[in-house]
């Protein structure tokens, strides 16, 4: 159970199978990816005169797979050239290359005859040391396995990914009765490590955890929906943020996934459970079998609880009337309660008022609420260890904000006992037992103190975290932040590392922030070993505060803007010229201002989920902080020894990057775009991003790491510009961009070439700053930019003027 997991092979190039492999293979992993051998041709195979021997035709379905996973939305690959890392083939002639592989992911269609059948041969063909597992969501480990070998069963286990694959946290790890403990324990350690996976370990029972609670609340809200009269459009105005669940809400996530794939798992559990009322929960009313009947299956399909149609309005998204089974404009809810939640401060608070009010949209969330907490805890213990499992589950598998039982600690666990009661609810034992203990919360949260979770007869214990996962906020409550501002702080994150972090409005870069940034680096270099950026926020940082800088344009306050961009600028120069070690951890988005702040950092270590980019030209401006100058400085890096007059192409590829406002989709897609250097480091597992940060900066600083040396930097000079503006020119001309477009895109081209100068001459880090901040003050006090700005700042997309 110690060798390496290095190749792979996934069973089943369905949409979840491909998707797997296709992230087996982000991670560096080899895959085989094997599906059944057609019996007949296609006629495009029969016009080109092949047999159903041609080994093309023999391997069709497993490269139809990977051709849908290569075209996936969103994107099922970080960079396509991972996509050559898996090699596509059958069962029938390839199933015994499965004795080289070290993990074999079993994914073909839910049904257990089809996946004993085939696990019977795998057991044939695949050594000891290979691990089998299985992604089905919701048969039984043990039953699959049971006409196999014991030694099989041994290293058989389930795997449940969550679709998509790539971007879903939760991965549910599944013991048989008789796997090796072992192999759990070093596929947990995989999951998390390498996966970058938020792993649950669940019990052997109908859909497991996450499918069996989710499904339960989504037949509950259907019924719920029915008893007060709503709509799906009113439904998930409800289900939605305001609740802490994704903005898809009930419906709309339901035409995401798909009306078939939820039947399937409903069904699976009403079949496999024994209680009559526990059957009858997961009946299905006969709306969705009449839906499915008619092809409505969602966005597969092109229509489901909402469709888009054209009409005399445009483009618009229609709402299913399920009385009438026609489509209609969606409708506003008109709720009170719903109202009021929206003005509450925290998710809590949003909850409680949600569930007080007196309308039916009140009563309709209480009755969802109350069915599923109930549900939860009755099956305490039945399909999980313990109560994190399943608030885990939930947040990773469904993104709901809160688990089932932090929903009740914010709700209030005695209060909503007591309204339960008083409604004819039987409470289960679980619930009884805390509070008749004296305990009145299912989680206990001390400042600064690891979080403890009830585990029966008044007892609670520490909810385990893995020893690579550090708290910004709970290193705050322990008294370690050194220095604080409104729009940032400096943190001790132990070790001689200091952490900055920004916690301005969406991260964005302001007054405050820069000055912390000035501040963070006089501190760091006198006292402290190295210095990370990071923060625990939905996103590294969106750039800079827009609004701030669109209200100084309008005032024409130049100076004042001109004043801010210079201090930015020195700001991200001090850190570069840092006497110690700096490394930015950027996750999620880090834009503009966010991605400068990256480009001066010695080393990144980005979450592999990372969309970075320089954005400005967006907001009709161009970079302000020296993302243009570091773009440059990376463009010449990579120029081959020995070929310096191909720095014209180059440059030319910087200019596209910046010019498109291109975002990388993924951190090992920055690292082509050049945003990212190759010796910039990449973590899969978010939850570990700052340690891994904090270890780069260790290994800079232990290293003999010496400050930069500042270089003058070659440019193309007016020969190189002329070029570049000749091709803006042909764009403006053939109507593909406007003549602001235009404008900015020459005052970019005068940065990035160096200004008024011969090609080969050499330029200081300031000369190509100051050119860029005299570009920045120009384009922001055109009339059509801060058109752009505002544009932006309102509808939350560019305008094309």
């Amino acid at each position: 159970m110690k060798q390496p997991i290095r190749k792979a092979a996934v069973l089943g190039a369905g949409v979840m199978g491909a998707a797997i492999a296709a992230h087996l293979a982000n991670v560096g992993l080899s895959v085989l990816l094997l599906d059944i051998r057609p019996n007949e041709l296609t006629d495009a195979e029969r016009a080109k005169g092949q047999t159903l021997d041609d080994r093309t035709v023999r391997n069709r379905v497993a490269w139809n797979g990977l051709q849908a996973a290569l075209k996936a939305k969103p994107a099922a690959f970080y960079d396509p050239a991972d996509a050559e890392r898996i090699e596509i083939g059958n069962f029938d002639d390839d199933l015994t290359r499965l004795c080289d592989c070290d993990w074999v992911i079993e994914a073909v269609v839910e049904d257990l005859a089809i996946k004993k059948a085939l696990l019977a041969q795998v057991a044939a063909v695949t050594t000891e040391r290979t691990i089998v597992s299985t992604n089905t969501s919701g048969i039984s480990i043990a039953a699959m396995s049971a006409d196999c070998p014991a030694s099989f069963r041994q290293r058989f286990l389930g795997t449940h990914f969550f679709n998509p694959p790539r971007y879903m946290k939760l991965l549910e790890i599944i013991p048989g009765p008789e796997t090796n403990p072992e192999l759990v324990e070093a596929l947990i350690e995989f999951g998390q490590r390498v996966l970058g996976k938020g792993v649950v370990i669940a019990k052997d029972t109908p859909n497991f955890i996450a499918n069996r609670i989710g499904t339960y609340g989504l037949i509950a809200t259907l019924r719920a929906m029915e008893k007060y009269g709503l709509s799906v459009d009113e439904v998930d105005a409800l289900t939605g943020p305001v609740m802490g669940r994704p903005k898809s809400a009930t419906f709309r996530t339901l035409d995401l996934v798909g009306l078939d794939t939820m039947v399937h798992v409903a069904r699976n559990v009403q079949q496999a459970v024994v209680d009559d009322d526990e059957k009858k929960a997961f009946a299905l009313p006969p709306y969705i079998d009449d839906m499915v009947a008619r092809g409505w299956l969602g966005e597969k399909t092109g229509q489901g609880f909402f469709r888009r149609m054209q009409t005399d309005k445009g483009r618009e998204i229609l709402a299913l009337d399920l009385t009438t089974m026609e489509y209609r404009p969606r409708r506003k809810l008109v709720s009170p309660s719903l109202e009021a939640a929206k003005r509450a401060k925290d998710l809590g608070a949003k909850l409680r008022t949600l569930v007080s009010g007196e309308d039916n949209a009140s009563r309709f969330i209480w009755e969802v609420l109350k069915s599923v907490l109930l549900y939860t805890a009755r099956k305490h213990g039945e399909i999980a260890d313990d109560i994190v499992a399943v608030d885990r589950a939930m947040k990773w598998g469904f993104s709901w904000e809160l688990g089932p039982y932090e929903t009740w600690d914010a709700l209030g666990v005695r209060e909503s006992v007591e309204r339960m009661r008083r409604e004819g609810e039987s409470i289960p034992e679980f619930v009884e037992d805390m509070l008749a203990s004296g305990q009145e919360s299912f989680y206990r949260r001390q400042p600064g103190a690891q979080p403890r979770f009830y585990v029966g007869q008044g007892k609670y214990q520490d909810v385990a975290e893995p020893r690579e996962r550090i708290s910004l906020a709970r290193l705050k409550e322990q008294g370690k932040v050194i220095l604080h501002n409104t729009g940032a702080s400096l943190i001790d994150i132990g070790e001689g590392v200091a952490c900055l972090e920004f916690h301005s409005l969406k991260q964005a870069i302001g007054t405050d922030v820069v000055q912390m940034i000035q501040r963070s680096a006089q501190e760091v270099e006198k006292n402290w070993r190295a210095l990370v950026i990071a923060n625990e926020a939905p996103n590294f940082c969106v750039g800079a505060n827009l609004f701030m800088m669109l209200m100084e344009a309008q005032d024409e306050n130049w100076d004042d803007i001109n004043l801010a961009v210079h201090q930015f600028q020195q700001a991200l120069m001090r850190l570069k010229y840092l006497a110690k070690p700096v490394v930015a951890a950027p996750h999620q988005m880090a834009l503009g201002g966010g991605a400068e702040v990256c480009l001066a950092a010695h080393r990144v270590q980005a979450a592999a989920e990372t969309y970075i980019g320089l954005v400005e030209v967006g907001v009709g401006l161009i970079p302000g902080g020296g993302g243009n100058k570091e773009m440059l400085i990376r463009a010449i890096e990579a120029i081959p020894d020995g070929v310096e007059e191909r720095l014209d192409s180059f440059v030319q590829k910087a200019f596209e990057h910046i010019a498109l406002a291109k975002v990388s989709t993924s951190a090992k897609q920055a690292k082509r775009m050049r945003i990212l250097r190759d010796a910039d480091g990449v973590t899969m597992q978010r939850d570990f991003l700052l340690h891994d940060a904090k270890q780069a900066a260790i290994a800079l600083a232990e290293g003999g790491f010496r400050p930069l040396t500042p270089k003058r930097i070659p440019v193309i000079g007016e020969a190189g510009a002329a070029r570049l503006k000749s091709g803006v020119y042909g764009m403006r001309m053939s109507g593909y961009i406007s003549e602001h477009d235009e404008k900015i895109a020459n005052h970019l081209i005068r940065v990035l070439t160096g200004g008024s100068v011969m090609r080969g001459a050499e330029v200081s880090e300031q000369y190509l700053l100051d050119l860029e901040r005299e570009a920045f003050l120009s384009l922001i006090g055109e009339p059509k930019t801060q058109q752009r700005m505002q544009y932006m700042l309102t509808h939350g997309k560019p305008l094309r003027n």
